[in-house]
C-alpha cells in the first residue's frame, strides 16, 4: 500500500465542505494529503485535482466521495478513472459505491461488475445533469411567460419623465434638453421613450 489522499470537489464556493472532510479523517487520511477544488464543474477548472494527478503514484490510494467527483460527463469521467487506474497505477474508492473499490480486483466476474457500474454511474452522472440544465431552462422559460423577468430590476423613471416625454414628443424641447432635465444619458432616454410609447401607459399607436 502506498500513500493514501482524498479529493473533494463543491460546485462553489458558498458550498461546505466540512462533512467531506470528516469523513476524509475518519478513513485516516492525512490532512496533508487532502486535495479540495472549491469552483464549479462547470469548466473543469481544478487545479488541486491536477495537484493531486502529478503526487499520485503507483500504489497509492484515492478516496472520493461520488463518482461525479471525478468529471462533468460521462467521457470524462471514464477517462479520469483511466488516468488514475491504468496509466497512474494508483488505487480509487468511491465512499458512497463500495464496489467501486480497485483494491479488490478479484475475480473475473467481480471485475466485470465493476466495470458495468462505472459506465452506468457515469451515465447516471451526466444524464442527471442534463435533466437539471433542462429543468432549469424549462422553468426559467415558465416564469418569463408568466411575466416574471430575470436579472437586475429597471431604474425607475424620474417623477419628471412623462412631461419632459410630451414636450420632446411635440418638439418643444430637443432631445439633448429633454435627457438632461431627466438626468440620463440621451441614448437612455431614447430607449425609455421607446418602451413607454409601447407600453400600456401610453395612448400611442
Amino acid at each position: 500500500m502506498g500513500n493514501v489522499y482524498g479529493y473533494i470537489r463543491v460546485s462553489s464556493k458558498d458550498q461546505n465542505e466540512d462533512r467531506q472532510v470528516i469523513t476524509m479523517h475518519k478513513m485516516q487520511v492525512p490532512v496533508e494529503n487532502i486535495y479540495i477544488d472549491k469552483q464549479s464543474g462547470k469548466d473543469f477548472n481544478r487545479p488541486q485535482y491536477r495537484r493531486l494527478l502529478r503526487r499520485v503514484k503507483a500504489d497509492d490510494l484515492i478516496y472520493i466521495k461520488s463518482i461525479d467527483r471525478l468529471g462533468r460527463n460521462y467521457t470524462e469521467i471514464l477517462n479520469q478513472w483511466k488516468i488514475i487506474t491504468k496509466d497512474k497505477h494508483a488505487n480509487l474508492y468511491i465512499m458512497d459505491t463500495p464496489i467501486l473499490d480497485t483494491r479488490n480486483k478479484g475475480t473475473l466476474l467481480k471485475i466485470f461488475i465493476s466495470d458495468l457500474v462505472l459506465t452506468l454511474l457515469s451515465y447516471i452522472a451526466e444524464n442527471e445533469r442534463t435533466n437539471i440544465h433542462q429543468r432549469q431552462a424549462e422553468g426559467i422559460a415558465a416564469a418569463k411567460a408568466r411575466g416574471i423577468h430575470f436579472g437586475r430590476r429597471p431604474n425607475p423613471l424620474p417623477e419628471n419623465f412623462y412631461e419632459v416625454y410630451q414636450q420632446w414628443k411635440r418638439k418643444r424641447i430637443s432631445v439633448s434638453e429633454a435627457a438632461n432635465q431627466c438626468g440620463m444619458p440621451q441614448t437612455t432616454f431614447f430607449e425609455k421613450a421607446r418602451a413607454y410609447k409601447k407600453s400600456p401607459l401610453s395612448n400611442e399607436t
